[in-house]
């Protein structure tokens, strides 16, 4: 979609229900659309309001190994609860491998951010960029919100994703924490938050499916 054309749906979009943005998503898709997760607190919340409109869509889950007890139980009961299309991709050498030939994931801390990246590049991006290729979505439905951190705020409802070469459509991107929370409580749907991403420094910095260089790494595997 050229770049006129994403401002212009941005702004036609912006008041907007998210139901209105999803189906507004799926018309452009031609049926290739996917939702990805990571079963983070609110997924409840995006993973709810696609299924209501489109029950089978994929939902694309890299499960690098690396997640809490919690947060793979929070997946199972999603799924059961909300009859998730579920389509897992997992790295290509396991946790335990990880662990035994490169000393574990690294400390998540700014000091260590090459290390973090050459983790996130095998244990998460690999796998979602299989995922993307095989499932090969013209429109890619994401959770990101804009208060999340300071990269995602510069981004809007809809954009350009030349990482995975998809539009990239968020129908929750100015909801606030309380916004999700009444979704939440309304529609009586559990959260998780025993989440923990060992890709991410702190909830300000990017994994690297959302940012430049994730691109550029994955295109170097």
């Amino acid at each position: 979609m050229p770049p006129d054309q994403i401002a212009q749906a941005n702004a036609d979009l912006r008041g907007q229900s998210p139901q209105e943005i999803i189906r507004w998503a799926l018309a452009q898709a031609n049926g290739r659309a996917i939702v990805s997760t990571n079963f983070r607190p609110y997924e409840a919340v995006i993973l709810h309001l696609v299924t209501q409109v489109q029950p089978d869509i994929p939902v694309l889950w890299v499960d690098h190994g690396y997640n809490r007890p919690a947060t793979y139980r929070h997946a199972e009961q999603l799924k059961q609860l909300l009859k998730l299309n579920l389509q897992p991709y997992l790295p290509k050498m396991t946790a335990a491998h990880y662990d035994a030939a490169f000393g574990g994931m690294p400390e998540p801390t700014p000091e260590n951010e090459e290390r973090i990246k050459a983790f996130s590049t095998a244990m998460k991006l690999e796998p979602f960029q299989r995922g993307m290729q095989e499932l090969a979505p013209t429109v890619w439905l994401t959770a990101l919100r804009k208060v999340q951190n300071p990269n995602r705020a510069g981004l809007d409802i809809v954009s350009e994703d030349t990482n995975f070469n998809s539009l990239k459509v968020s129908p929750v991107f100015y909801w606030s924490d309380a916004d999700m929370e009444k979704y939440l409580a309304d529609h009586s749907l559990p959260n998780e938050w025993d989440y923990f991403d060992p890709a991410k420094a702190d909830d300000k910095r990017e994994c690297g499916l959302h940012a430049t260089w994730g691109g550029q790494a994955v295109n170097k595997t």
